[in-house]
């Protein structure tokens, strides 16, 4: 009786003192994340013909392209909240400096996650338009490049209020992000 209760004490035991170490899931803490993007618009707006003198909005052309800033904490494992700044220049007198709000969702955090952001922007200067909106969806991959550096890809969706017209956009984005804990990818492990 003696032998088997020793037995179980070692069993119940060995666990407790293991080296090994069960991976949590960490979080990138606070980050930031500039990013360039490149859109082809997808919807063929119907063309108004111009009658009059004075110069009238017209509807944005085929190609749009800007860079976005946004920095955010990410408190849980799978979810982050940014919010930044983003400049896009659709056509001449189209150079919209929109305040975002960012929401990202992030799949097997570490070196290779896979993410899905939701983006609302709101018009902040004044152009041709006024009071201009987007909404829209990025899904991408992160890469990690260092302790504290991700470079990630992208592919974009977004729809646009620009006065009495509603582009959709479809294109890609290239950033990197830079964030506060050196533990989040692999490089960071000592």
């Amino acid at each position: 009786m003696k032998k088997l209760i020793i037995a179980f004490a070692l069993l119940s035991f060995l666990k407790a003192f293991s080296q090994e170490t069960k991976a949590a899931k960490q979080t990138m803490g606070f980050y930031f994340n500039p990013s360039l993007h490149l859109g082809f618009k997808l919807n063929k707006e119907k063309e108004i013909p111009n009658n009059t003198q004075y110069i009238t909005s017209q509807p944005p052309q085929k190609i749009m392209y800007g860079i976005t800033a946004i920095g955010g904490y990410n408190f849980l494992p799978n979810f982050a909240l940014g919010t930044g700044f983003r400049y896009s220049f659709i056509q001449d007198n189209y150079h919209l400096i929109y305040l975002m709000v960012q929401p990202k969702f992030i799949f097997d955090p570490g070196d290779r996650p896979f993410y899905i952001e939701l983006n609302y922007g709101k018009q902040l200067n004044h152009t041709v338009v006024s009071d201009a909106e987007f909404w829209g969806g990025r899904l991408g991959l992160q890469v990690s490049y260092s302790k504290r550096i991700s470079q990630e890809g992208g592919i974009f969706l977004e729809s646009h209020k620009l006065g009495n017209s509603n582009p959709f956009f479809i294109g890609i984005s290239y950033g990197v992000t830079i964030f506060s804990n050196k533990n989040y990818t692999g490089y960071g492990e000592d």
